[in-house]
């Protein structure tokens, strides 16, 4: 039995995870409107298992938050649970826990992502 190879164009996992993620982005950063302070309880649609409550004044459950959400959240949950500000101060970081495809969404859609990388390392 031979396999004929395919005629068309297969997409890879990365541009079909990019396209995915693409979907959810919200139109500005300044769409995110989540909080600041506090404690931010997710729902189950986001994260199913293991921790839903995070503090944000603690910068480890703040990460943990913004990956799961960036990672697992719809457009509407980007937009209450992620907060502008805090996003882009803890971008240089931020960047290097979450995966490859939503990192290469996020910072095509928005070049102030990058730019707080590059003042971060310079």
């Amino acid at each position: 039995m031979t396999v004929q190879p395919l005629s068309f164009p297969v997409p890879d996992a990365f541009e079909l995870l990019c396209a995915q993620y693409a979907q959810r982005m919200p139109a500005s950063l300044k769409d995110l409107a989540g909080p600041s302070h506090g404690t931010v309880d997710l729902p189950l649609h986001v994260v199913w298992s293991g921790r839903r409550s995070y503090g944000l004044e603690q910068p480890r459950s703040r990460m943990g938050l913004y990956r799961t959400v960036l990672a697992e959240g719809q457009r509407q949950d980007l937009i209450e649970f992620l907060n502008r500000d805090l996003l882009i101060a803890q971008w240089p970081v931020l960047r290097t826990l979450i995966s490859r495809p939503i990192r290469h969404v996020w910072e095509a859609a928005f070049p102030e992502l990058t730019a707080a990388t590059a003042t971060t390392a310079a």
